[in-house]
């Protein structure tokens, strides 16, 4: 009776072992259901209907965490609603998968540039034009979003100090 709990135990353990098949994934082999939902995410993100477009593509990396375009377009959604802090993040996640995309690198230097990191965003440019030189349509387009967005002045926040109002209590007349 033990040898058999025993063995059913050790079958379990090997059952939930990843398969060799698994490990020797490319890392551009990504699942089709993964290609497939960032695909319907795209025409959405198209369409202009960004909250069914984000919900595609978070679809898309639970398919297959390593989907690296479904983490860009995300990101691409995030600056399109105003958010550069969650599309930097974003960037950065696909940036660990693959540090040299030319996509992934420029669209945080966009994404900063954004924010008013524009010290960030020119060595992000330096990296870009490492990856790929001057000539890639991404260089350019970051280089056109730093230009811009250093004639605009970053305003820091500042400490205001009220001044204390004093109330003076008047004293009563009393005769």
């Amino acid at each position: 009776m033990r040898v058999g709990i025993l063995a059913l135990s050790a079958g379990l353990v090997l059952a939930s072992l990843p398969t060799a098949s698994d490990a020797q994934r490319a890392d551009n082999d990504i699942f089709p259901r993964s290609t497939a939902l960032q695909q319907e995410g795209q025409k959405a993100q198209e369409a202009g209907d960004l909250n069914l477009a984000i919900d595609l593509y978070e679809s898309a990396l639970a398919a297959d965490p390593r989907n690296r375009s479904a983490i860009i377009a995300l990101a691409q959604v995030a600056r399109a609603q105003g958010l550069p802090g969650k599309a930097i993040g974003l960037y950065r996640e696909a940036l660990v998968l693959e540090p040299n995309d030319v996509v992934a690198l420029t669209g945080q230097g966009e994404a900063l540039a954004d924010k008013g990191a524009l010290e960030l965003a020119r060595e992000k440019l330096a990296e870009a034009q490492r990856v790929c030189g001057d000539k890639c349509p991404q260089v350019a387009a970051l280089e056109k979003t730093i230009a811009s967005n250093a004639s605009k002045r970053v305003v820091a926040a500042e400490v205001l100090v009220p001044k204390p109002v004093v109330a003076t209590v008047g004293a009563s007349n009393q005769n």
